[in-house]
């Protein structure tokens, strides 16, 4: 049995370029697992290729041909994969009024399709295998989007929800587990990408905008959890020790739930909004 497990512990991330998923595949490999590490841009990666328990590959999850290949790529390798981490996403704020329809279109391209995308690769082998594990990291914003200029964002993080609630129930009779991990905001590289759609002609957005666009460029670390824990959460999932659906991590993600439960949704969207009138 032992033997079996090492020669299955492989994880599959995307995303791994920067932030979360480059440190969770750091973190994983660090600890004895195989670890597919995928990005857009291979060529630039200088340090998770230096390891000889990674694999780096290039994978854009807009693209399914692109999913196929590194999945064969990463069995021919490693001989299986038993986690997945659906980690690849991009953040856009700013009023809805004033983003284009190609923002629109890679928002949800992205962090939908592109989960549904690699989701839908992996399955046949994890169905051949009779097991396997998904974890789609989301948002606490997926659970109440408690900010202004977010509802882009919100509406692909809450439709990641919807996805993987719907994929449990036909998924857990394959044996195949699925779990979302919903953050509050942590330190990396995620905020700084982060853009805030502007125009010149309509300005009745201007006041909250930049009290968004100021919120995101000085957050500072003691307003921000730690990558490490989300991480954690990650890993307890990967290993089993445990078996939460949804996982909260961060304080201010906990906060922000505790608010929402505690009273009506009135009162809710009242009190979010006048923490930024």
């Amino acid at each position: 049995m032992s033997k079996f497990k090492i020669m299955t512990n492989t994880i599959f991330i995307t995303g791994s370029s920067t932030g979360l998923g480059k440190a969770t595949a750091k973190y994983f490999a660090s600890n004895g697992w195989n670890v597919i590490a995928t990005m857009r841009s291979p060529e630039k990666e200088t340090e998770l290729n230096q390891a000889a328990n990674i694999l780096v590959l290039k994978m854009d999850v807009t693209d399914s041909k692109s999913i196929s290949a590194a999945i064969k790529s990463g069995m021919e390798r490693f001989g299986s994969i038993d986690v997945v981490v659906n980690n690849a996403g991009i953040g856009r704020y700013g009023a809805l009024e004033l983003v284009e329809d190609s923002a629109i279109d890679t928002t949800w391209d992205t962090n939908i399709k592109g989960v549904i995308n690699v989701i839908r690769g992996i399955l046949p082998h994890f169905r051949s295998a009779k097991h396997g594990k998904i974890i789609n990291v989301g948002s606490v914003v997926g659970l109440a989007a408690a900010m202004p200029l977010a509802s882009l964002y919100a509406m692909s993080k809450f439709a990641l929800e919807g996805l993987t609630e719907g994929l449990y129930y036909e998924l857990k009779p394959l044996n195949i587990d699925i779990h979302m991990v919903e953050p509050g905001g942590f330190k990396s590289e995620f905020n700084s990408n982060v853009k805030l759609d502007r125009d010149a002609a309509i300005t009745e957005y201007d006041a909250i905008t930049d009290k968004i666009e100021h919120l995101l460029n000085h957050l500072t670390d003691d307003q921000l959890g730690n990558i490490e824990d989300v991480i954690d959460v990650i890993f307890k999932l990967a290993t089993g020790k445990t078996a939460a659906f949804r996982n909260l991590v961060g304080k201010d993600s906990e906060g922000v739930m505790q608010m929402r439960d505690a009273m009506p949704i009135k009162n809710f969207l009242n009190t979010i909004l006048e923490n930024f009138s």
